[in-house]
């Protein structure tokens, strides 16, 4: 079901105020696309249905990786990439977070911090492995928010639960697969790690907020492995291509408030309703929008993509892995929102100017649903 309220709806009623809201030209570039997304304002395309004949009207996606529309096709293209670099082996799902004192330096310099994160948590899994003589893989997703869209940064990562020895053979970190790496002992080296990288890089930055990374425990959660190496995939594609808020959960908007849905984790999950102003959601909402070229996924050791050249397809004939060939990309054929069965077939394009004087003659209604 389409959702009743959308993201662009707030910036629509905040109009031109949002240039005062001191906001980065980038944050501002990425809301006006999103504003734009899907409007005549990005011109679009007629099609017409192989089935029963009717002609529609689509409108152009800004193609924003922030856009709560924009995100469903990107998504399966991932997912399907994915499942042609499957192992038989256990999979873990391992969380690190980063404690909020590090939030006022997110905010002010977040490549640093983001890239920083990425790299102190594969130095911390690359140092667990290399203990058990084997080089670990790591596909790692950069989320930055929490349920009611404060800034939470944390990378959502799938670690194979064993890693290649020096013989170029598998190896499992245990020997029943259930167990990955104790995570008390994960957290304290993350930690460690993160301190000595952060203070080598802007050191005056770290010593304002030293005292505050270290007097608490940092968090690394890991779940238990995976029912089957495909349920993998299928579970971080919910991960990849997630935005800090999905145009469903926005229950109400009017002229001076918006309303959404979150969880509450202390209560065990429980959904309630928060309340914000168009200003307040769009500066949330703004905290999350990654800085330009930021890659949010990245991959690591023999998932990177120097081994998945040559070295991945030798360790999957060694696992005899019956490798899934990657399916050719066929053209998107939407469906008919008439017929609901005919594929939808592009037949012209216009501009922002709107669509052509053939179409707005009536051709369109040449053949409605309704005969």
């Amino acid at each position: 079901m389409q959702p009743q309220f959308e993201v662009a709806d707030v910036l629509q009623k905040v109009g031109s105020k949002i240039e005062s809201y001191g906001l980065n030209t980038w944050q501002l570039r990425t809301l006006f696309a999103i504003k734009k997304c899907r409007t005549a304002e990005l011109g679009g395309h007629i099609d017409a249905c192989d089935g029963c004949g009717n002609l529609s009207i689509s409108y152009n996606s800004c193609r924003n990786r922030h856009c709560p529309k924009c995100q469903g096709k990107n998504r399966e293209d991932w997912i399907q990439a994915r499942e042609t670099e499957l192992l038989p082996v256990p999979y873990f799902h391992v969380v690190f977070t980063l404690p909020d004192s590090i939030n006022a330096l997110a905010i002010h310099s977040p490549k640093l911090v983001y890239d920083t994160l990425f790299e102190a948590t594969w130095e911390t899994l690359q140092q667990f492995g290399k203990a058990k003589e084997m080089q670990m893989g790591m596909i790692a997703v950069l989320h930055t928010w929490g349920q009611q869209l404060s800034l939470h940064p944390h990378l959502h990562c799938i670690v194979p639960g064993g890693g290649v020895n020096k013989d170029a053979q598998w190896k499992n970190s245990r020997t029943d697969g259930k167990f990955l790496f104790p995570v008390k002992a994960l957290s304290k080296v993350f930690r460690a790690k993160y301190c000595a990288k952060l203070k080598a890089k802007e050191p005056i930055q770290y010593e304002q907020i030293r005292q505050d990374l270290w007097k608490k425990s940092w968090v690394v959660f890991a779940k238990k492995p995976f029912g089957s190496p495909k349920s993998v995939v299928e579970y971080l594609g919910r991960y990849t291509h997630k935005i800090a808020i999905s145009n469903h959960r926005i229950k109400s908007i009017d002229e001076q408030n918006v309303t959404f849905e979150y969880k509450d984790y202390r209560m065990a999950g429980v959904k309630k309703l928060m309340t914000l102003t168009h200003q307040e959601f769009i500066r949330r909402f703004s905290l999350h929008i990654l800085p330009k070229r930021f890659v949010k996924i990245r991959h690591y050791g023999f998932l990177s993509s120097t081994w998945k050249r040559v070295k991945l397809k030798l360790l999957q004939e060694k696992l005899q892995v019956k490798v899934i060939e990657r399916a050719e990309k066929k053209p998107f054929l939407p469906k008919c929102p008439c017929c609901k069965t005919g594929n939808l077939h592009r037949i012209a394009v216009f501009d922002q100017r709107g669509p052509p004087a053939w179409y707005l003659g009536g051709s369109q209604n040449s053949i409605s649903c309704e005969s």
